[in-house]
């Protein structure tokens, strides 16, 4: 599904023009993305936690010659961690 596809559904859902559910969606995923950038964590019931987690510089191989190692540095990555709710949902499709 695509984000379009997506503040279409909402509209239709939500019963709002899609103008409207656009500023919607918009509003959510910044605030999600301004919330992990200052280090904080979202957390929905149910549904899932968005955080950040730290990866530690580890050794990779550049895949265009297999024999040379290169170095991967240290970073913050998004993560999502499933709810209950969410999991057992999906896996009664």
């Amino acid at each position: 599904m695509t984000k379009q596809e997506f503040v279409d559904k909402i509209a239709e859902r939500a019963n709002l023009g899609r103008r409207d559910a656009q500023n919607a969606v918009d509003a959510v995923l910044d605030t999600i993305t301004d919330t992990l950038k200052s280090g904080g964590e979202i957390s929905f019931t149910g549904f899932g936690k968005f955080s950040t987690q730290h990866r530690a510089e580890r050794q990779g191989v550049n895949p265009r010659n297999p024999t040379e190692k290169v170095t991967i540095p240290a970073s913050v990555v998004p993560k999502f961690s499933a709810g209950s709710q969410l999991k057992t949902a999906v896996r009664g499709r």
